[in-house]
């Protein structure tokens, strides 16, 4: 009986420690994030750092990461077959149209580059001439009557008249002195700074021409009556401009267009006969503007169009 009431004894024992991996599974994801984003910013560098063309060649491998080269760029083919067909990626899919290997610079980005040369090409001579036009003392006096700016067609170089100081006789398309002078100077300035081709225009004011016709004699002596307008004599003063500035050295080949607009387009619309309206405008064309003309006038740049000067309105007496 004794021995029925000994009891076991049992002894618990705790073993403390290999806690390592208690809590441990953020620290798993926390670095999966990091690197995650570290990924992301370092694609957003490398977008940041190439231009369109690589990018299209890193898209190009991605799409085709075998590497097979055809003969027009990357094959979309998974096995070459020697002189055999192409296996195409895909069944049933038409093979995409191959890149060449050595991408051109796209045609658009040529031009962008053509345009912001042109237009620094533009800057510079307005700055020549405006400096041209204070250093010389027979164009500081005329400084008032030449206005100088940039347009959406190139640069404008405009010659106006002053109630007491004409480019031209009354009624005529006879220079003034001072006003061939002007043109001459300018001639040499834009030949020697560019090579753009000018357009040069005529306007008058509102003041309708007397009698609305000239008269002449033939070497007969038979005297005649020409109907004559504003249109005629802008036309007329226009080109008297073109030939002082063939005088002053300017190609004939530089000069794109010579226009007559008589008073359809007033420089002062609140005073249709302020003489300031009777002007001669000199246009440096740029590239755009030359292109439009070519186009314009039923030739273009890239097919060998037309490149003589063009005329409007034009009844010259000479």
């Amino acid at each position: 009986m004794a021995d029925d009431k000994k009891q076991p004894i049992v002894i618990k024992k705790v073993v403390k420690g290999g806690g390592g991996h208690h809590g441990g599974s953020w620290k798993v994801a926390y670095a999966d994030f990091v690197t995650a984003m570290m990924a992301f910013f370092l694609l957003l560098w490398l977008l940041g750092i190439t231009d369109e063309i690589q990018r299209e060649g890193i898209s190009d491998w991605f799409k085709n990461p075998t590497g097979i080269k055809g003969p027009g760029g990357a094959s979309t083919s998974m096995i070459k077959l020697g002189g055999a067909k192409d296996i195409p990626k895909g069944k049933g899919k038409k093979s995409e149209q191959h890149k060449p290997e050595s991408t051109p610079i796209p045609e658009n980005k040529v031009q962008v580059v053509e345009i912001e040369k042109d237009k620094r090409r533009l800057d510079q001579l307005l700055t020549k001439l405006k400096a041209a036009i204070e250093s010389s003392d027979q164009l500081r006096n005329f400084k008032d009557q030449l206005l100088l700016e940039i347009t959406p067609e190139g640069l404008r170089v405009q010659i106006v008249d002053k109630a007491n100081r004409p480019m031209f006789d009354s009624g005529s398309d006879e220079l003034k002195p001072y006003t061939k002078v002007i043109l001459r100077k300018l001639a040499r300035i834009i030949t020697q700074e560019v090579p753009n081709r000018i357009s040069i225009t005529g306007h008058t004011d509102a003041t309708p021409f007397p009698k609305g016709y000239i008269e002449y004699e033939d070497r007969y002596g038979n005297d005649y009556r020409k109907p004559y307008s504003n249109w005629e004599l802008s036309a007329d003063r226009a080109n008297a401009a073109r030939r002082e500035l063939l005088k002053g050295g300017m190609p004939p080949d530089q000069i794109g267009r010579v226009v007559g607009l008589g008073s359809s387009v007033l420089f002062n619309k609140a005073n249709p006969r302020d003489p300031v309206n009777r002007r001669i405008s000199i246009i440096i064309m740029n590239k755009q503007a030359e292109e439009n003309l070519r186009e314009s006038e039923g030739g273009s740049a890239k097919d060998g169009g037309e490149k003589t000067a063009v005329g409007h309105g034009e009844h010259s007496r000479h």
